[in-house]
């Protein structure tokens, strides 16, 4: 079996060498000359766990290829997956349609006999039938059935959300062209089904909401537990306790019950505000979506006012270390961080920065002030500091000693966003700590 995945980027590859890895024969193109060259070489234009093997042992083998020229990859292929970005729109945080409506135009132009499209891009309810609208309109004569199969991939454990996912939602079309949709997608996944992975088969509308719906209860239940972690502060109860006691009742469960700075990303910020645009634009408000964002948005801005109380009022003139700058560990996504609220707020304030991300920094460098200092690992971060400031919780942070901090910083205010430290802990080391949500 054959398929074309369009989009080199995160979806895409991740995709692509993963059904390469069941077997499939997997051509991705990408209109980007220089990523192509650079995947063909073995290069990976993204930091993702495992990645860069799973490319290598399946370009190796033949499996996976990259070309910039549709028309070549198409040849013999059952399968077209649309997997292009869809950012936020300018102005009106609707999502940006324009490059899956010009790939899919570009595959019916190409196609050379039956066919069957499938949007693995994220896209709004309606979507769907429009890219069949815009095809039929670019070639009237061609048979191609459209399927939406939304991904659910968790950045830093995308491979693993691949090969063991929760679900395989699968939205087709009515009648014949659906039906043929359904047999093609179930063949591809059949590895999944094996292993009893629940295959969810459903109407196109139906799959496409699923997505949205899925990211903005995920960003919904972060949002709420970050509420619930200020009411704790207030009330001298510990927010960790809490997301456990509720956590463990199965009808809420215990994932993304964090209690952070914010959530960041590639989906969570973009989906929920194209999901809130679309209840608008059908009269029927999601009004739990809506202040979901406006919690995330005030959140991230009021963490830097945080920090500046922390450190006695004011930041000017002090050195502050950042440890960690992308929205969460295990990637080097910088999309919507909540670092790229606090840091320029606090250079503003006149702080000086000491910044250390382990896979972040090449990303970091553009977004953020040009003042900032990059060090090269985390106890050069802290190196002098009069404070530290943990934004995101990757492991090797977590391995540091209280002590080993202390030795290195000038001074002893800390403050863990992530709540990876032990707050006793920390006091015993002299540190001025506080955490978010714990006494």
């Amino acid at each position: 079996m054959k398929i074309v995945m369009i989009g080199a980027g995160y979806v895409g590859l991740v995709s692509g060498a993963c059904f390469a890895e069941f077997g499939v024969d997997v051509a991705v193109v990408d209109t980007d000359p220089a990523k192509i060259e650079a995947l063909k070489a073995g290069r990976i234009p993204i930091y993702e766990p495992r990645l860069d093997h799973l490319v290598d042992d399946n370009a190796r083998e033949g499996r996976l290829t990259f070309t910039t020229d549709l028309d070549e990859a198409m040849q013999g292929a059952e399968a077209v997956f649309l997997a292009v970005g869809t950012p936020t729109r300018r102005g009106d945080g609707h999502a940006d349609l324009s490059y899956v409506f010009a790939a899919a135009e570009q595959v019916a132009r190409a196609a050379k006999g039956p066919l069957v499209l499938v949007t693995k891009s994220t896209v709004p309810v309606g979507t769907g039938r429009e890219v069949k609208r815009r095809v039929k309109a670019v070639r009237p004569d061609l048979d191609i059935a459209v399927a939406s199969n939304p991904e659910f991939l968790r950045e830093g454990a995308a491979i693993g959300d691949f090969m063991r996912p929760d679900r395989v939602v699968i939205g087709i079309e009515e009648g014949e062209a659906g039906a043929r949709a359904e047999a093609v997608l179930k063949r591809l996944y059949r590895p999944l089904y094996l292993i009893e992975t629940p295959i969810v088969a459903t109407g196109l509308e139906t799959a496409e909401i699923i997505k949205y719906a899925a990211n903005a209860f995920l960003a919904m239940k972060i949002s709420f537990i970050n509420e619930v972690a200020d009411l704790c502060e207030k009330a001298g109860a510990d927010v960790q306790q809490v997301a456990r006691g509720i956590g463990l009742d199965g009808r809420i469960g215990r994932k993304f019950l964090h209690a952070g700075p914010g959530y960041g990303g590639s989906c969570f910020p973009k989906d929920t505000l194209a999901f809130a645009r679309t209840g608008q634009d059908l009269g029927t408000p999601l009004r739990l979506v809506e202040a979901t964002i406006a919690v995330n948005d005030s959140r991230k801005l009021a963490m830097a006012d945080r920090v500046i109380a922390a450190c006695g009022g004011s930041v000017a003139g002090k050195t502050i270390a950042v440890l960690g700058l992308t929205f969460k560990p295990e990637t080097d996504d910088m999309r919507d961080a909540p670092s790229l609220e606090i840091v320029p707020k606090l250079v503003a304030a006149g702080a000086i920065i000491r910044a250390f991300d382990p896979q972040g920094m090449n990303f970091a460098r553009p977004l953020l002030p040009a003042a900032v200092h990059y060090a090269n690992n985390a106890l050069d971060a802290v190196a002098g500091a009069e404070a530290a400031v943990v934004l995101t919780e990757w492991n090797e942070f977590r391995n540091i000693s209280p002590e080993k901090l202390a030795g290195a910083m000038s001074g002893r205010v800390m403050l863990d966003l992530r709540n990876i430290y032990d707050p006793a802990a920390m006091r015993e080391a002299g540190f001025i700590y506080s955490s978010i949500g714990r006494p």
